[in-house]
């Protein structure tokens, strides 16, 4: 099991550059049985226990709609997380990974981002299964699931086709 701030063989931290506000606000709490990082499971599942999301005002209108989607993907800062490491060693077998081809919470923006299953709403408050991540964790966003979300408007002029990525031009 990991211990904080520990670097095991293999492993590389780098002096992060200082920080620059991106304009994130919080906009919630996230509430899990999970107090410590041994604890905490290292992915989601949707049977696992029931956690609560609380929105702040005045961003709890933002949630009008949101019964009808059944998985949302939720966003949060992983506040607890360190941000230095650019090779880790997540099983700490001698193999030794860049941070970006893991799934490691320990990242230089520590954005962790599960697919829950939506249980209740009640008032400023979703009641969700399949979070990862600590209790009082800060929330950054809800979206529905995109394969749940069908988009309002119909295709348009300009719209990219699939294999066009990257040309500029519309199918």
């Amino acid at each position: 099991m990991v211990r904080e701030n520990e670097i095991r063989d293999g492993e590389v931290a780098v002096e992060p550059p200082a920080a620059r506000d991106a304009g994130l606000q919080f906009i919630g709490r996230i509430s899990t049985p999970w107090t410590h990082r041994r604890l905490c499971p290292r992915q989601g599942r949707q049977d696992g226990p029931i956690c609560r999301i609380e929105l702040f005002e005045p961003w709890v209108a933002a949630l009008e709609g949101i019964e009808r989607y059944p998985q949302l993907e939720i966003l949060y800062w992983l506040d607890m997380s360190r941000r230095d490491l650019v090779l880790q060693s997540p099983a700490n077998d001698g193999s030794v990974r860049g941070t970006f081809a893991l799934r490691s919470p320990a990242r230089p923006n520590p954005i962790g981002t599960s697919i829950v299953l939506q249980v209740a709403r009640k008032g400023a408050m979703l009641l969700v299964r399949g979070l990862d991540c600590l209790d009082g964790t800060p929330l950054l966003d809800i979206k529905p699931d995109r394969r749940d979300f069908v988009p309002i408007a119909p295709p348009q002029s300009g719209d990219f086709e699939v294999g066009d990525a990257g040309t500029g031009e519309a199918g």
